[in-house]
């Protein structure tokens, strides 16, 4: 009768474990979007919390993830960088969600930046940014400075003949710090200080005629001036709307934007801009297969026969795809399984070529300057070779150039100083000093 009893009992355990495990298994994977839905920067970025929406539909439809569908958790940080801090908390704790897709702007990521280290998330954070920043549980899917504003200077500089420069940008950290390594980059390559101007603005700036009146009287030196534009946000539609109001025509002196891309054209009357230029690694006139199936695909999803793509959309098509075949890789969403498993990973990205996540967690990429044209399109009037591998640490900043970041064991170390063959602090710690 007892080994009946321990039979039945040990039949009963083992019923209600492949219960559970079942269960379990059923699990939705749970995805943050942690964009700004109101305020400043909700021009840019509601369409990066519905292109993850999109994404997440498709992966579902082909049977989501090691068979479990995966769910959206979408909030509003409203373009409040402390309330970045708290949504990523309630992500991560409350919510429980296995990825975070999300961020725009340096300062609300570096905002974030100390929490998702403290409990262990992911973030894929798809914009373009300053570098001087690697951590353990961040992607950098968005460019470095070497895969955007270093080629785009050089292009101005070799291919137009600039020798005057105005460093125009959102006073904050991702505008002061590229500039930072701009301004070290330009005197490097022999440009005297006085043929550098740097100006910066709050967001959400809209008076811009004295500013442009500026720029229009430094340009009037007799020497080739340019814009390098790291304005971010609403701020651009007067900003391009004062170039075109006080003549300032491309031929004159030419803009060069770092966060302007078709959404954010999709606004304003293009046509005094047409010639002027921006600095990515996709634009929607990409002539490609693949792009025109993701158009299409958008075009549905959004019901809006004028929607337009993006940059920063097709870092988190790249990104979101990384994340599935890391989990497929690992198979798991364990977060330390899923770091460990991404690196290496390779996906298409929407050019015509492929992205791979390198040990520093930034990824490869193409670089394309791009014209605006009167439709509120770029037309690429340049691009690299190949593919270039985002660099975590400026070459041309004394404090970072001996500094390399790879997530590979035994290094681990998001700060390894070459020179010294130490590993420093964490991004998160350094974020935090920073504030």
């Amino acid at each position: 009768m007892n080994l009946k009893k321990h039979v039945k009992l040990g039949l009963s355990a083992l019923a209600l474990s492949i219960s559970f495990n079942s269960v379990a298994a059923e699990d939705p994977i749970k995805v943050g979007i942690l964009h700004s839905l109101s305020g400043t920067m909700a021009i840019s970025e509601t369409v990066l919390k519905d292109t993850v929406e999109m994404l997440i539909e498709q992966q579902n439809a082909k049977g989501g993830v090691l068979g479990r569908q995966m769910e959206a958790v979408v909030v509003d940080p409203a373009s409040n960088w402390p309330l970045f801090a708290e949504k990523a908390r309630e992500l991560l704790a409350q919510e429980k969600v296995d990825v975070i897709f999300g961020n725009w702007t340096s300062v609300s990521r570096k905002s974030v930046l100390p929490v998702v280290e403290e409990l262990n998330g992911l973030l894929f954070y798809p914009v373009q940014y300053e570098g001087e920043e690697s951590s353990e549980n961040v992607f950098y899917t968005g460019a470095a400075p070497n895969q955007q504003a270093i080629p785009a200077v050089n292009y101005l500089m070799n291919e137009i003949g600039v020798e005057r420069w105005v460093l125009a940008g959102t006073d904050y950290v991702y505008p002061r710090t590229t500039n930072k390594i701009l301004e070290t980059y330009l005197m490097d390559m022999g440009v005297a200080k006085e043929d550098i101007m740097i100006n910066y603005t709050p967001f959400g700036h809209s008076d811009w005629q004295n500013i442009v009146s500026d720029i229009k009287r430094f340009g009037s030196a007799g020497k080739k001036t340019a814009v390098v534009s790291t304005i971010n946000g609403d701020a651009n539609v007067p900003f391009y709307r004062e170039l075109g109001n006080q003549g300032i025509a491309a031929s004159d002196i030419p803009v060069v934007a770092f966060s302007v891309g078709e959404q954010e054209l999709s606004g304003i009357d293009t046509g005094p801009l047409v010639g002027h230029l921006a600095a990515w690694n996709y634009f929607m006139s990409v002539d490609n297969d693949a792009n025109y199936d993701f158009i299409d695909q958008w075009i549905e999803h959004t019901g809006n026969d004028e929607a337009v793509t993006n940059d920063p959309m097709e870092a988190h098509y790249i990104g979101f795809n990384m994340y599935v075949e890391a989990v497929k890789k690992a198979g798991t969403t364990d977060v330390d399984a899923v770091k460990d498993a991404i690196i290496g990973v390779t996906v298409p990205n929407l050019t015509g070529g492929y992205a791979a996540m390198m040990p520093n967690h930034h990824i490869t990429k193409p670089v394309l300057i791009g014209e605006i044209q009167d439709n509120g399109q770029f037309s690429v009037v340049w691009e690299t070779s190949g593919l270039v591998a985002g660099d975590a640490w400026s070459d041309y900043l004394p404090g970072s150039r001996d500094m390399i970041a790879d997530w590979r064991k035994p290094l681990f170390c998001g700060t390894f100083n070459t020179a010294t063959g130490t590993c420093g602090a964490s991004a998160g710690e350094m974020a935090a000093e920073a504030e």
